[in-house]
């Protein structure tokens, strides 16, 4: 049995987690779980992810790994090959803190289910959401674009010439941007390092419209 990923192809969690194991060469059985259509609160699936999120990762024993940084940590510690985060301390610092303000800083306030909360309560509708996502990015990509256009660590991706951890969530946050209609003109930086990351079959198979239950 190879390992199972729990996933739904809008989720920019579960995005970044495909990119990772492709990233990796690590084959996966894709199981889809429909957020839209409540499937990730189930019986079924709360018994296996009590939380009810995406994305979650199955193991060959049963075991279920939920939490997509941990996940992906887990993987560099499992399968040492290919590795996500760099070797050197300070490097592996400004990788995670990099990955970090995408997937803790934006992530959790834009959130399908904190986005859908917040528009209920403030009575507002489609382009309150938009304002309410485009204003969480915009918070935190105008310092991340400044440290990677002024950092020397930049490359042709976040941290030098080899995608890892960081790019997988800031390819899978662009999508998300995409969906949301933001705006990237001040962002040239994170732009470019994007296109660099879709032109790899890594990070374009795990592209929410490539995966199989995308409509």
């Amino acid at each position: 049995m190879t390992l199972r990923l729990h996933n739904y192809f809008r989720s920019s969690t579960s995005t970044r987690l495909r990119a990772a194991l492709n990233l990796k060469g690590i084959p996966f059985e894709y199981v889809g779980v429909h957020l839209v259509k409540g499937e990730h609160r189930t019986a079924r699936y709360t018994g296996l992810n009590p939380q009810g999120l995406v994305p979650a990762l199955e193991l060959e024993d049963g075991t279920f790994l939920t939490q997509s940084l941990a996940i992906m940590e887990w993987l560099d510690e499992a399968y040492p090959a290919r590795p996500l985060l760099p070797e050197d301390p300070i490097a592996r610092a400004r990788v995670r803190a990099l990955a970090h303000m995408i997937a803790l800083e934006i992530h959790p306030v834009n959130n399908l289910r904190v986005m859908n909360f917040h528009a209920q309560a403030a009575g507002g509708g489609d382009a309150a959401k938009k304002a309410w996502f485009a204003h969480w990015v915009h918070t935190t990509f105008e310092p991340l674009e400044r440290m990677l256009a002024t950092s020397p660590e930049t490359g042709i991706h976040c941290h030098g010439d080899t995608p890892g951890y960081a790019d997988c969530c800031l390819y899978a946050q662009m999508w998300n941007n995409r969906r949301f209609e933001v705006d990237m003109t001040p962002y040239p930086t994170i732009t470019r390092i994007f296109e660099a990351l879709d032109a790899l079959p890594a990070f374009a198979e795990a592209a929410p419209a490539r995966q199989p239950d995308a409509r």
